[in-house]
């Protein structure tokens, strides 16, 4: 069996795995942000019952996190082309 290059450009499957890989990187960084975000939100409920007053400097990765879902989609969406 020989390798066309030509006949491995028209495969009707390539952009399935295209989109699905996309979907896959979006779908990975959004759980990971979310999983960021309740791991801080734990942190966040200990540091209000033990110290109040760093409240305000816990809340800084829940904020990373939601910017790297809203990152890796905005960068992600310009290069989509079907």
């Amino acid at each position: 069996m020989s390798y066309d290059l030509q006949t491995a450009e028209k495969a009707a499957y390539a952009p399935f795995f295209g989109y699905m890989g996309a979907a896959s990187a979006q779908i990975f960084t959004v759980l990971g942000a979310a999983y960021g975000t309740a791991k801080s939100a734990v942190g966040i409920c200990s540091m209000g019952v033990m110290r109040p007053e760093l409240i305000m400097k816990s809340v800084i990765p829940v904020i990373m996190a939601g910017i790297i879902g809203i990152w890796e989609g905005s960068t992600r969406q310009p290069g989509i082309h079907p």
